[in-house]
C-alpha cells in the first residue's frame, strides 16, 4: 500500500557483497513434489533495543511454519546467541541442530521515528549467505515488515513468490443464528489487524478484490435493494456499479481491473454479464433458461469458468471472454460450484457436493486431473493466494455455531484454521500489496 510509505532496499553498498547468493546454493525446497518434507530453519530473535525485534521474528516464524514448507527449530535448542547479525554465524552450532537455514536480523529506530528492519538468510551447511534485505517503515506497520521478510525468505528458498504480505476480505458474522449480523471485514492473511468495512445492519455477500488496486466489489442488500458496490479501501469511498432489475450475484473483477463480471437473475433464470467500469456498458455473455453464475476469469482474461445447471445439476463450464465456445468440463459424481481460476492459470478450484458432504478440490482447466483437497460437513467458497499454491475457504462444522475460515495447500496435507474474532465466511484473497 503506497500510503504506508514503506520501501524495500538492498542493504547499503558496504554490505552488498555479502548479499550475493552462490549459484549452487544447496538450500531449496522443490514445491512441485507431492508431500514436501518441511525444511528445518532456525529463526533467531532479531536484535533490538526493545521487544519489537522478537515480535517481528515471531511473526516471520509463524508465517513460514504455517506454509507447511518450513519446520522452525525450537529456540530453546539454540547454542549460539547471535549478538552481531553482520558477522557470519558459527555454522557448526547450527548444523548440529540440523538447521539447514538460519535467519538473523536487527531492528533499529531511526532518528525520524521510522523502523529499519534488516535480515540475513544463511545456508548453514554451505556456509554462505543466501540473501539479505532491509526495510524502512512506520512502527505501526511492523507486522507488515515481518510478512515481507517471510516472503523474501520463502521466495529465495522455494523459487516462487510468497503470499504473506497480503490481506483477506470476508464476511464477518455475529449474533445468534436466528438473527445473524453480517458485515464486510478485512484482515492480514494470518488473521491479525482485522477491521470492519461496513456496518452490520445490511446483508452483504461475495466480496472480491481488484487485481491491481486497493478496491473491492461486493453485493449488498442496503435498503432492501440488491446492488453491486465498489469500495475504495484507502479512502472508504464507495459507489454503486449499476442498478439492475432482479437479483445480482457473484460480482468479480476482470484481470485488468477494468470490468466486473456478474450473474443477473431475471424471470427465474440467471445469465452472465460483464460491465465496463469506465463506460458502464453491459454485455450479456450467456443466454439460457438455466442458472448460470459464479463466473471467474482466467489470469490472461481470455476465458471464463462458471457454474450452470443447464444439464440438470450444477456443473462447471468454460467459455471465451466474449461468451463463445461454451463447454462443460466437470463430469464427476455430485454437483460442482464456486469455481475460481488459479493465478498461475493451471488449475481451477471448486466446491463439490457429493454423498451429503462438501469438498474443496482442484482440476486442470480442461476438467482432467480432479483432486479433492479436503472434505467436511459444509465446505465452500475457495479463494486463491496470489502465488497459486494455497487456498482459503470457509467451513460450517456440524453442530457449530457458525462458519470459520481455513487454509489448505495444494498437497492437501496442510490444513490450517485461520482464527478470527467472530464467525467468518466467503473469504477473498488480495494480491501482494505494493
Amino acid at each position: 500500500m503506497k500510503t504506508l510509505l514503506l520501501r524495500i532496499l538492498l542493504v547499503c553498498a558496504g554490505m552488498a557483497g555479502a548479499f550475493v547468493a552462490p549459484a549452487n546454493a544447496a538450500v531449496e525446497i522443490n514445491i512441485n513434489r507431492g508431500n514436501v518434507q518441511p525444511l528445518p530453519i532456525a529463526i533467531t530473535d532479531f536484535i533490538s533495543a526493545d521487544g519489537i525485534g522478537a515480535q517481528i521474528s515471531a511473526v516471520v516464524e509463524a508465517d513460514l511454519k504455517r506454509s507447511g514448507l518450513f519446520a522452525p527449530v525450537s529456540r530453546a535448542a539454540f547454542i549460539e546467541k547471535i549478538s552481531n547479525p553482520d558477522q557470519p554465524p558459527r555454522f557448526e552450532d547450527w548444523k548440529v541442530l540440523k538447521a539447514e537455514a538460519l535467519v538473523v536480523g536487527r531492528i533499529v529506530r531511526e532518528p525520524d521515528g521510522r523502523l529499519r528492519a534488516e535480515f540475513r538468510l544463511w545456508d548453514t551447511f554451505g556456509g554462505q549467505q543466501m540473501t539479505g534485505q532491509q526495510f524502512f517503515t512506520d512502527p505501526k506497520n511492523w507486522r507488515r515488515v515481518a510478512h515481507m521478510i517471510a516472503d523474501a525468505i520463502y521466495e529465495r528458498i522455494t523459487g516462487e513468490k510468497g503470499y504473506f504480505d497480503t490481506r483477506i476480505v470476508f464476511v464477518s458474522e455475529s449474533g445468534p443464528k436466528t438473527d445473524r449480523k453480517r458485515q464486510l471485514a478485512i484482515m492480514d492473511q494470518d488473521g491479525e489487524n482485522m477491521r470492519p468495512l461496513t456496518s452490520s445492519k445490511d446483508l452483504v455477500l461475495t466480496p472480491r478484490f481488484s487485481p491491481n488496486r486497493q478496491e473491492i466489489t461486493y453485493m449488498s442488500f442496503e435498503g432492501d435493494q440488491p446492488r453491486v458496490y465498489l469500495l475504495q479501501l484507502e479512502t472508504g469511498s464507495r459507489e454503486v456499479v449499476g442498478n439492475f432489475p432482479g437479483m445480482t450475484f457473484a460480482p468479480r473483477f476482470s484481470p485488468d481491473g477494468q470490468r466486473v463480471i456478474m450473474s443477473l437473475q431475471q424471470e427465474g433464470n440467471a445469465n452472465i454479464y460483464t460491465m465496463d467500469l469506465r463506460s458502464r456498458t453491459t454485455t450479456r455473455l450467456t443466454s439460457t433458461a438455466a442458472i448460470d453464475t459464479s463466473p471467474s476469469y482466467s489470469p490472461d482474461g481470455s476465458q471464463i469458468v462458471f457454474e450452470s445447471d443447464r444439464g440438470g445439476r450444477q456443473q462447471l463450464y468454460i467459455m471465451g471472454a466474449d461468451g463463445s465456445g461454451q463447454r462443460r468440463i466437470s463430469f464427476g459424481d455430485g454437483s460442482y460450484s464456486t469455481p475460481v481460476w488459479s493465478p498461475r492459470g493451471d488449475l481451477i478450484a471448486f466446491t463439490k457436493q457429493s454423498g451429503g458432504k462438501f469438498s474443496i478440490g482442484v482440476m486442470k482447466t480442461d476438467g482432467s486431473g480432479e483432486r479433492i483437497l479436503t472434505t467436511g460437513f459444509h465446505n465452500e467458497g475457495p479463494t486463491w493466494a496470489p502465488n497459486g499454491r494455497v487456498l482459503m475457504f470457509f467451513r460450517q462444522n456440524a453442530g457449530a455455531g457458525g462458519p470459520q475460515l481455513y487454509s489448505i495447500d495444494l498437497t492437501g496435507y496442510n490444513e490450517q484454521l485461520v482464527k478470527t474474532p467472530s464467525f467468518a465466511s466467503d473469504p477473498a484473497w488480495s494480491p501482494l500489496m505494493e
